[in-house]
């Protein structure tokens, strides 16, 4: 039954390091800020997850009874996590950070496109010249 449990962990234990080494490499080489974001929030949840889930089996197994205060920690990560991850991401489209060529889904540029659906990208330079208007399309 020993090895049964250590084989479990030892598998969580592999998997949680993966996601976090996805993340960690996602978040080093992905382009911009909107997609690095993926990085930290989606895999690195997982790999605590994953190892805090090995660490729960394995201390229950050694000490004969359920270490459940354990789970708080990733408890508090996957509800933390998407809300840190919300809250940068709306940060990020009001502070207008630059976005790599290969972002799909670009952010709306007014406030007043985000209501019709319309994510045209417009410069700064087609208000000035319009008396703050938006620019037309031809």
């Amino acid at each position: 039954m020993q090895t049964v449990v250590e084989a479990i962990v030892s598998v969580l234990l592999l998997v949680g390091s993966l996601f976090t080494l996805i993340g960690a490499i996602g978040l080093a080489r992905l382009p911009d800020f909107f997609m690095r974001l993926h990085g930290p929030t989606k895999s690195t949840t997982l790999g605590v997850g994953g190892i805090v889930l090995a660490s729960v089996i394995y201390f229950s197994a050694h000490n004969n009874f359920a270490s459940l205060h354990e789970l708080l920690i990733p408890a508090f990560l996957f509800l933390t996590a998407p809300i840190s991850a919300h809250m940068l991401a709306k940060a990020g489209i009001q502070q207008r950070v630059p976005l790599a060529a290969g972002t799909r889904g670009r952010p709306p540029a007014t406030g007043a496109c985000a209501v019709h659906g319309d994510t045209r990208e417009t410069s700064g330079d087609d208000e000035d010249a319009n008396d703050g208007e938006p620019a037309q399309d031809p």
